[in-house]
């Protein structure tokens, strides 16, 4: 896997060997960032169950001026931040901490929002619900869900507005509104 565009472009994604990292294709990447186009330059950017953090890596190389990624695993967390730091990647925060709990820190609001748990997790709608229970979204924030494209959808929070939707294989893809 590789940063699709940007400043990064072409450098090689890297994360523990063994790890239950499910990144997102690139082919999905490349769709989702081509929505999101008009928004991503100075864009303050939330990447929940951040995984290998491509989501992050690829908004800061097109122009978001920060990421915050929120990974569970510390390995995962620790590959995400070493990227960082040997890009020279500046405004990626990395957060080795459960998505949830995280949420309700005091952390202001994102335009950006990359939300993609462990499918069989079940913590889809309860993340977008903290998300907004915890004011995470700036007004007109846009919100990317990923889930397996045979699962239907959580409940989610009242007034998304679904935008755009894909599918490759296995993955469905969601981009709302807020």
């Amino acid at each position: 896997m590789r940063i699709i565009g940007g400043r990064h472009r072409g450098r090689k994604l890297r994360f523990p060997a063994g790890s239950d990292i499910r990144p997102t294709p690139d082919r999905v990447r490349e769709t989702l960032f081509n929505w999101l186009q008009p928004r991503i330059v100075g864009a303050r950017v939330l990447d929940l169950f951040s995984g290998s953090g491509a989501l992050a890596l690829e908004s800061v190389s097109r122009g978001a001026a920060a990421a915050i990624c929120v990974e569970r695993d510390r390995r995962a967390a620790a590959a995400i931040e070493s990227l960082a730091r040997e890009w020279d990647a500046s405004g990626i925060e990395v957060f080795a901490a459960d998505a949830l709990d995280w949420l309700a820190r005091p952390v202001g609001a994102f335009d950006i929002v990359f939300l993609d748990p462990p499918y069989d997790a079940g913590v889809l709608g309860a993340a977008a619900a903290a998300l907004v229970a915890h004011a995470r979204l700036a007004p007109g924030a846009r919100v990317f869900v990923e889930s397996r494209a045979r699962d239907a959808l959580p409940a989610l929070p009242e007034g998304w507005k679904r935008l755009r939707s894909g599918r490759a294989g296995e993955v469905g893809y969601h981009l709302y509104a807020t």
